[in-house]
């Protein structure tokens, strides 16, 4: 099911084609949310209950590196935004 849903989303076909004006990218905003929830339903309680408290005990992992790169690239692309209106 979380497949079928990542694939739905990253898919360039939809439902209703995105080129449409409003219902092109609503359907893609209600047809995503639901299946995330209905994958999320779909895990049997204590096996989520197991998943949750592994990721409480673990780090959240921090890239420093990452950070400054994507800090980096929006000021690139403001600096050439700024520069194109001119």
């Amino acid at each position: 099911m979380a497949g079928a849903v990542a694939a739905y989303g990253l898919s360039p076909l939809g439902l209703v084609p995105d080129f449409i004006p409003v219902l092109g990218y609503l359907d893609d905003l209600v047809i995503v949310p639901a299946g995330i929830i209905l994958a999320v339903r779909m895990i049997p309680a204590p096996l989520m209950s197991e998943f949750r408290s592994e990721a409480s005990r673990r780090e959240r992992p921090v890239s420093t590196a990452g950070i400054v790169a994507i800090v980096c690239i929006w000021i690139a692309a403001l600096g050439l935004t700024a520069f194109w209106l001119r």
